[in-house]
């Protein structure tokens, strides 16, 4: 059984979208697929604007290990969007996003799900503890 949509209160960040002519697919609406793009944006949005993470250099960097989505209503290009991201599990060397996608305006989303993180040494692939900055900035917008 799907939850009922997520609302924006719930949500301690917002990324604004814009949606592009190549997200609707031959059915007239967002594809499935783009939704996953839209919570990798928001959520390394979050973590470059402010946990500092240097995508190019960081010795630490996060890759993803699951991610969940649930559609609740279709979109379609052109759309301003904006993705509502908070965090809802912070452990020692991971972090669960909620993250949910918003017509501009819309307290209601049109898609929400989750989004793990597990944070590894750029060179070896291997877990690591979460970096300072980038911990304080995630409890940040932890709920």
């Amino acid at each position: 059984m799907r939850p009922p949509p997520e609302t924006a209160d719930r949500y301690r960040y917002f990324v604004p979208i814009t949606s592009r002519w190549m997200d609707n697919d031959v059915y007239g609406h967002i594809n499935n697929v783009t939704y996953y793009s839209y919570f990798d944006s928001a959520a390394n949005h979050y973590l470059i604007r402010e946990g500092g993470l240097d995508i190019h250099h960081s010795p630490v960097i996060g890759l993803v290990v699951e991610s969940k989505c649930n559609y609740h209503r279709p979109l379609a290009y052109p759309a301003e969007l904006r993705a509502g991201v908070r965090v809802d599990l912070l452990g020692n060397r991971a972090v669960t996003y909620g993250i949910a996608i918003f017509s501009e305006g819309d307290a209601a989303a049109a898609a929400s799900g989750h989004f793990v993180h597990v944070f590894v040494d750029r060179e070896s692939r291997r877990a690591v503890t979460i970096p300072a900055a980038i911990r304080a900035a995630l409890a940040k917008i932890a709920v």
